[in-house]
């Protein structure tokens, strides 16, 4: 699985980005180690990290299938243009038979140089630490308004990590110098979390656009009036408009998720008439009343 990132997530190469997206999160909830504590578990979720981190980017993943870059991530090296200088007899510097390839193999795997220095007829490597790539799942409203959180690291060490502004499910946090450590002198890789937003049951994202369900009751929605309703940035005064129904939505500018261009969506919210707890005599009398001379048929016509 580790060089197919399809097969990591259970998809074929035909999936869409929303199927990739949710089997991420299906693996996620099942197999992360703060959920699942068996040791296979925590490698299928490891490879699906991997694979999500890959796939998730489109044009990242026509790379991949177009075999320009390996499971990884990683250019795919062209080696053989080096290897045929190398063998050429005329060059003073060749060196030994297949040493060359070690050299490949160490810069591929930690993204590092051969240092030059020998010791005993062998060359010194300093090379720079692996990335090491961890899940953080955050709430809506963390991802929404930032903030921080602090995670502990597998060598114990806790972090504080900031969470930016508008933050989206599948979004990658570098953090520099927290990874595997490197080779020699070589400086440490850095550690990736890639976040997963919880869903919330009052919100739901669409881009930068948010929705919310607002409860009214009979006499606002046949009245109109002001109600508080809430946002990301705390309760407002919304104008319900006379002859209100549920499902109608209502349009808070600039009142949703702040863009990376800095420009925020919108909040819809979707109002929701919400009967009394019980149908006292004096409530039906009335609509009895009103019903023999106003009596009409929403469903005619659908």
């Amino acid at each position: 699985m580790a060089d197919d990132p399809y097969k990591a997530l259970g998809l074929g190469k035909n999936a869409s980005q929303d199927d990739i997206k949710r089997a991420y999160r299906r693996i996620a909830k099942t197999d992360h180690p703060d959920l699942n504590p068996d040791p296979a578990a925590h490698e299928r979720f490891k490879a699906a990290s991997t694979a999500y981190d890959l796939l998730k980017d489109p044009e990242q993943r026509a790379r991949f299938d177009r075999g320009e870059i390996d499971a990884q991530g990683q250019e795919r090296p062209q080696r053989h243009y080096y290897r045929e200088y190398a063998e050429q007899g005329d060059n003073p510097y060749r060196q030994p038979h297949g040493f060359d390839d070690l050299s490949d193999v160490f810069s591929d795997l930690f993204g590092g140089r051969a240092g030059g220095g020998r010791r005993g007829g062998a060359r010194s490597f300093d090379m720079r630490g692996p990335d090491q790539r961890f899940t953080l799942e955050i709430d809506f409203m963390t991802a929404a308004r930032g903030g921080s959180t602090r995670i502990t690291m597998p060598d114990g060490a806790v972090l504080e990590v900031r969470i930016p502004e508008g933050a989206h499910d599948g979004q990658v946090i570098r953090l520099r110098g927290k990874g595997g450590p490197g080779m020699g002198n070589g400086e440490p890789g850095d550690a990736l979390l890639t976040l997963i937003v919880a869903e919330d049951p009052d919100w739901k994202r669409d881009g930068n656009d948010i929705e919310t369900t607002l409860p009214i009751t009979i006499d606002e929605a046949v009245l109109g009036g002001k109600v508080e309703a809430p946002t990301i940035d705390g309760p407002v005064m919304l104008t319900i408009p006379r002859g209100a129904s549920s499902g109608q939505k209502l349009r808070l500018k600039g009142r949703g998720i702040k863009g990376a261009d800095g420009r925020r969506g919108d909040q819809h919210v979707v109002l929701k008439i919400v009967m009394p707890p019980r149908i006292d005599d004096e409530l039906a009398r009335f609509v009895e009343n009103w019903r023999q001379n106003h009596a009409y048929d929403p469903r005619r016509g659908r």
